[in-house]
């Protein structure tokens, strides 16, 4: 299959254009590369997949991969309603991989402009695309963030979304609906997926573990929000590609929930994991303790994050298996040697 990944300089966007390639498909990556965490991490992602630095600051010229024959990248952004439908046609893509969005709860609350251009004026340019190009399936970034405050746990497919906490967590809940109402109006499939903190090598800097490593090591306070009476469905990034490619690779399958051509799977561990015994695998990881600095609720956050996996494990057989000392071990060995 051809496959256009949006978000390819990401943390899983990476992983997912890396693991597509060697199963054989043809991959397009797509990125801005903006500057909401170091270029340099992205630069380095496209260096693993083969792209130069000096190739991929180059704005809406498809550059081949040295590594990957089947591999290519273009920097552009979703927004570009000009250039983006051009590539959809030039390209004849069967299946797009939207994991491309503005990211970050916290930081929505500084800069809620970025939110709307990438995540609702890009997602909207990318459903134009998919009905005007014959896209067979869409598959794209949703987030547990959609379920708010809500404290049934586990999160269900089936639980109201109705009141999200944060704008982030509103522009995801808005692209369920819009890729629903595209799905439903125009015929093509979509797919989208909750995704429940993810973490691994080669993550996003601004994330909890990225930053508790970075400052445990040079012996910085760590915040840690609501008193540490947090906990996560903390999900290893190799567990979440497997995940993806199963969908990508299968096809469209419809839930129980979401009917029609739409569907909406959560993808997480399945395990709800207190935030301290996170730190305190860290901690173990580094030989070293945190020195931590309690603080109250951050606006915008939630208590505590558990997915109910069980359809996406009927129709997919997706099982995570990484243990969380065996995902942080991961983590922190690419840590120090990279960083």
């Amino acid at each position: 299959m051809k496959i256009l990944v949006t978000g390819a300089a990401g943390f899983i966007g990476f992983y997912i254009s890396k693991s597509l390639l060697e199963n054989g498909h043809i991959v397009v990556g797509l990125d801005n590369i903006n500057d909401y965490y170091d270029i340099n991490l992205k630069f380095s992602r496209l260096n693993q997949l083969g792209i130069d630095k000096q190739r991929a600051v180059q704005f809406n010229l498809l550059n081949k991969s040295s590594s990957y024959k089947n591999f290519s990248f273009v920097r552009m952004s979703l927004e570009d309603r000009e250039n983006l439908p051009s590539l959809f046609k030039n390209q004849k893509f069967d299946v797009v991989c939207n994991l491309a969005a503005q990211a970050g709860v916290r930081y929505s609350l500084e800069n809620p402009e970025a939110y709307i251009d990438s995540n609702l004026v890009g997602f909207l340019n990318i459903l134009e695309c998919c009905r005007n190009y014959d896209i067979k399936h869409l598959v794209y970034a949703s987030s547990s963030s959609v379920y708010g405050l809500n404290d049934k746990i586990p999160f269900k497919t089936t639980d109201s979304v109705d009141h999200p906490v944060s704008l982030y967590a509103a522009t995801k809940k808005s692209n369920e609906l819009m890729a629903h109402s595209y799905s439903h109006l125009y015929g093509f499939k979509t797919t989208g997926l909750r995704f429940f903190t993810v973490y691994g090598p080669w993550g996003r800097p601004d994330m909890a573990y990225f930053s508790f490593t970075e400052d445990i090591i040079n012996n910085k306070p760590i915040n840690v929000y609501n008193n540490g009476k947090l906990a996560r469905d903390f999900t290893f990034i190799e567990d979440i590609t497997d995940g993806i490619k199963k969908i990508i690779e299968l096809g469209f399958k419809p839930n129980n929930h979401y009917k029609g051509n739409a569907s909406i799977y959560n993808i997480g561990r399945g395990k709800s994991i207190k935030l301290m015994d996170f730190i305190k695998q860290i901690e173990l990881n580094l030989n070293k303790r945190a020195i931590l600095n309690m603080m109250p609720m951050q606006k915008g956050d939630v208590y505590e994050t558990w997915a109910d996996t069980t359809e996406l494990e009927t129709n997919y057989k997706y099982k995570p298996n990484t243990s969380l000392a065996t995902g942080l071990k991961s983590f922190t060995k690419w840590y120090l040697k990279h960083m």
